[in-house]
């Protein structure tokens, strides 16, 4: 079966600075659990805490820097380039950058809160 998502669906997100989730396909907007696809947009210093997430991320930067630190150091992904961070690995994510950062999420199985893990 074909189906066509007409837009996607803002997720709103708590935090100290703003962040923008808009989800394509995932369990918010298609009722997918299979994988979810989002476009995120994040401000100049906006920092999420640590995290050990029960899925694997699949991370494209569009425009802009997204940092991503994990216990083997720090990374820097620039615009055209990739990053993958597989389930059970512990990350922390941040956009230190003058312009933030704008990036698409691919996350398998599909992105739920109850499978990030946050550090406490």
């Amino acid at each position: 079966m074909i189906r066509l998502i007409d837009q996607p669906i803002l997720i709103e997100v708590d935090g100290d600075r703003p962040k923008r989730i808009e989800e394509f396909v995932g369990r918010v907007n298609s009722d997918t659990s299979e994988l979810s696809i989002a476009r995120m947009r994040s401000v100049s210093g906006w920092s999420k805490p640590g995290q050990t997430h029960e899925f694997n991320e699949y991370i494209v930067v569009l425009k802009g820097m997204l940092q991503v630190e994990t216990r083997a150091g720090v990374r820097e992904v620039h615009p055209d380039q990739a990053i993958i961070v597989t389930k059970g690995e512990w990350v922390r994510y941040s956009t230190p950058g003058e312009e933030g950062a704008e990036y698409i999420v691919v996350c398998l199985p599909a992105f739920t809160a109850s499978k990030v893990n946050l550090d406490e």
